[in-house]
């Protein structure tokens, strides 16, 4: 019985000490942090005929997701994360993300674009990806606002919305995934 009840306090209290070791990574700076997207309006997709160049055209973040993306950059400034450079989706939902929890204009990047509607791209942002690894940050952190299907392709992880993917960059181009971290709603 004893030993039972320990090792429920024990896997009780993993995923907080394995998020601990990856705010800790963080910290140190040298990472790639993808981030999906905070929560949108409901739906999946953008609606048909929607323009990249347009907001009122696409599926946008709701009230709740707006409150996801700045308890995001609350949590990374609480925390002390250096942020070396935010580079964002085309998207609206991403670009807005983006400002939100970071208060800067990030850099467009198609490399982060959605691969859930824009599949045909996938091989090309994954070679663009891999060439981003090789050329890993100095001293802070390179912050990635994409997508879910986009992280999935890069990492084998489908994030929720506003979770982070730390990937720590190898030699080469090489890259490896650290862990993830979700904030507590």
């Amino acid at each position: 019985m004893l030993r039972t009840l320990l090792a429920v306090v024990l896997l009780a209290c993993a995923p907080a000490h394995a998020d601990e070791a990856l705010w800790a990574l963080l910290k140190q700076g040298g990472q790639v942090v993808l981030i999906r997207h905070a929560l949108t309006d409901p739906g999946v997709g953008d609606p048909p005929g929607f323009s990249i160049d347009d907001c009122r055209t696409q599926r946008n973040l709701s009230e709740t997701g707006r409150a996801e993306a700045r308890r995001l950059g609350v949590a990374l400034r609480e925390r002390g994360i250096p942020v070396e450079r935010v580079l964002s989706s085309p998207w609206c939902r991403c670009l807005e993300t983006a400002r939100l929890a970071f208060g800067v204009e990030p850099q467009r990047d198609a490399m982060l674009a959605n691969l859930f509607t824009h599949g045909q791209h996938r091989e090309r942002q994954i070679a663009q990806f891999r060439a981003l690894m090789a050329a890993a940050p100095a001293k802070g952190n390179l912050m990635l606002i994409t997508h879910g299907a986009t992280t999935l392709a890069f990492t084998g992880i489908s994030p929720a919305t506003a979770e982070m993917v730390i990937v720590t960059p190898e030699s080469g181009g090489a890259y490896r995934v650290a862990g993830r971290i979700a904030l507590a709603n």
